[in-house]
């Protein structure tokens, strides 16, 4: 399946899982009302039969309970849900994660940082932010409701006894979590279960304060009704568990399947879950919460001592042999010491320039059939992701990396060229920006020119994860500093739009200040929207040798007969794009890949796609969420 099948597929799992969670609350309704009828002496027990149980049943008290039970569960699972509010952070925080902000010479933090990056610029997404849960296991997850807000959680043990390669398999597991859609369902999740155990909540709380109402001529009913919750918890609890091992265990051979073809390296994710199977803690974690997110992380983090029933992943054994059909059937992997140099050795890296990669992107994207690549990584796109992290200045790394400088870094890519503009913005910014960034402002441009091209949204992807370290106030002063700053010559570039709107639609998800979209357009009600994003691409790539409306045309044999013309240039207003691509984000999924491929012909009509084209390309992409891996291999 490639990315769209399985954004819809992921889909499809919501309706499944809404399904099973109402087929549990009904269960639990029943159970509830006939506690309830027993309990307060609605039924007689004595002498029952069904032709007295039927004619005692009161259909008035079974609608009310059925209400109160339906309103606790739904209200437990949206408290929950909102509480997480889809943030990965929250997840982190739930399991006492430690954001990993400075390796401070650690190797071992170092290295999972250099891996998560690797593999969020291969495969075009913002860097999510890494958690260290201070747990022996060797474990990890990806949690958040879209790459926008994800992060990922990764214990001590797995990034002190994996060797690099199988560091970078669990990473890649996670992040086919990412891209799959999974980290959605998994909130849910989340939500369901601690809604569905609400009652045995309720249940512990009464029997505490039933106790002292014996006397009272209700007190034995509620102490039975206590009593009765507390069971009907647990039996929710069985009920959640059963969701929740029915939903997961699939996507865990499907994640480790994409982390095999993302890293052409069998070794790596079959190496971590050996040594998992090696070790004397395994994946287990100690932490209390580990329960509520067991189905998220890569391995179980709870021991099912009676039985697998419940086990949200695969066993082990059938992992392995998944990946390793020649796996003899023994846990008996060689020691490591953390030996494992920081970044692979120059044999292991591409062996070009990374800017020099993307001069055959015209061959790549021809036919569209690039656009199938979408969240299915290969390696030379991870070696071009690895390569461009080594050529960065090193002043640029750092600045990335810092949440004063990464502000800095972001203004310093929409300064003007024209110095006597350059100096107006630079004047804005000693007034208007946060204390100490103006000054890092300053520092480089001093430094430098400009960057360069190859290197502007691989930046952009880690400079969005330290950006979300920002406090929301800092963040509307930075917004509001960066349309200034695009606005202030009255002429707004395609580069500086392009990463205004990147910036915006990531942070504003992350900050909530707008929600994801999502809905199920088909193309026959996006019409004008294609009309406007295809018009700014044939117009923004000036094709040559083939007029404007021959390349307009050649894309729009994509779009099934949509009747769509060619706007002219001085209809393009970006705030009029910025609402199409709103609407185009909320596509079926299997529907968008027809318009990114018109959006390929559109560009590549003269045979010729420039790194600015290629570049566009990737963020129209990235605006309707479909994550563009670089244009290379």
């Amino acid at each position: 399946m490639n990315f769209f099948e399985l954004q819809d597929r992921a889909r499809h799992s919501t309706v499944i899982l809404v399904v099973l969670f109402l087929l549990a609350v009904f269960t639990l309704i029943i159970l509830t009302n006939l506690l309830v009828m027993f309990a307060f002496g609605y039924v007689n027990t004595q002498q029952l039969t069904l032709e007295t149980f039927q004619r005692q049943f009161d259909w008035n008290i079974f609608l009310k309970v059925g209400l109160g039970v339906l309103a606790i569960v739904a209200f437990g699972s949206l408290y929950k849900i909102y509480s997480l509010n889809g943030s990965g952070e929250k997840v982190a925080e739930l399991m006492g994660g430690e954001l990993i902000v400075d390796a401070s010479g650690n190797m071992s933090k170092q290295r999972v940082l250099n891996v998560v990056e690797e593999m969020a610029i291969a495969s075009g997404t913002p860097v999510p932010p890494v958690y260290l849960l201070h747990e022996d296991g060797i474990n990890a997850f990806a949690a958040g409701n879209s790459p926008s807000n994800a992060v990922i959680g990764v214990t001590r043990g797995t990034i002190e006894k994996l060797s690099r390669d199988e560091l970078q398999g669990v990473i890649a597991h996670e992040f086919s979590h990412i891209l799959n859609g999974d980290m959605k369902l998994n909130i849910q999740l989340i939500g369901i279960l601690h809604g569905i155990m609400v009652l045995g909540l309720i249940g512990y709380y009464l029997l505490r304060t039933g106790g002292r109402s014996r006397s009272s001529r209700n007190g034995g009913g509620v102490v039975a009704l206590a009593l009765g919750l507390v069971v009907i918890g647990y039996g929710g609890t069985f009920f959640g568990n059963l969701i929740k091992a029915s939903v997961n265990r699939q996507r865990e051979y499907l994640a480790d399947a994409s982390a095999v073809q993302f890293t052409r390296n069998p070794n790596g994710i079959a190496g971590a879950l050996k040594r998992i199977g090696s070790d004397t803690l395994g994946s287990t974690l100690q932490n209390p919460n580990g329960a509520e997110i067991s189905h998220a992380l890569f391995g179980d983090g709870i021991r099912h001592t009676f039985t697998r029933l419940f086990a949200t992943h695969p066993p082990l054994e059938k992992r392995i042999l998944q990946i390793d059909p020649d796996w003899n059937g023994k846990f008996d992997v060689q020691p490591i010491a953390i030996l494992q140099e920081v970044e692979r050795s120059p044999a292991q890296a591409a062996r070009h320039k990374a800017a020099g990669l993307m001069t055959g992107a015209a061959t790549v994207m021809a036919g569209g059939a690039f656009v199938d690549r979408i969240g299915r990584l290969n390696d030379a796109q991870i070696n071009y992701a690895h390569q461009l992290l080594s050529e960065l200045p090193a002043e640029i790394k750092q600045a990335a990396h810092d949440p004063f400088a990464a502000r800095a870094l972001i203004y310093f890519m929409v300064l003007d060229n024209a110095p006597a503009m350059r100096q107006q913005q630079l004047q804005h910014l000693a007034t208007a920006a946060d204390d100490g960034v103006y000054a890092e402002t300053l520092k480089l441009t001093e430094k430098f020119a400009k960057l360069e091209l190859a290197h502007r949204l691989p930046v952009l992807d880690i400079a969005l994860s330290t950006l979300r370290q920002l406090s929301k106030p800092q963040y509307l002063v930075f917004k509001k500093n960066l349309y200034t700053l695009v606005a202030m010559d009255a002429r707004i570039h395609l580069f500086e739009w392009t990463l205004q709107k990147i910036v915006v639609h990531h942070l504003d998800i992350a900050f909530e200040e707008k929600r994801q979209l999502s809905g199920q357009f088909k193309l026959a009600q996006t019409q004008q929207a294609c009309a406007l994003v295809l018009s700014l691409l044939v117009h923004a790539g000036k094709p040559q040798g083939v007029s404007k409306e021959h390349a307009f045309a050649v894309a729009r044999e994509n779009l099934a007969g949509l009747n769509v013309s060619l706007l002219p240039a001085k209809d393009l207003k970006l705030d009029k794009v910025d609402e199409a691509l709103d609407q185009l984000a909320q596509l079926a999924p299997l529907t968008k890949p027809l318009l990114l491929k018109a959006c390929v012909k559109a560009i590549a009509a003269d045979g010729q796609v420039s790194a600015a084209e290629a570049e566009l390309f990737r963020a129209v992409a990235d605006l309707i969420d479909c994550p563009m891996p670089p244009l290379v291999g």
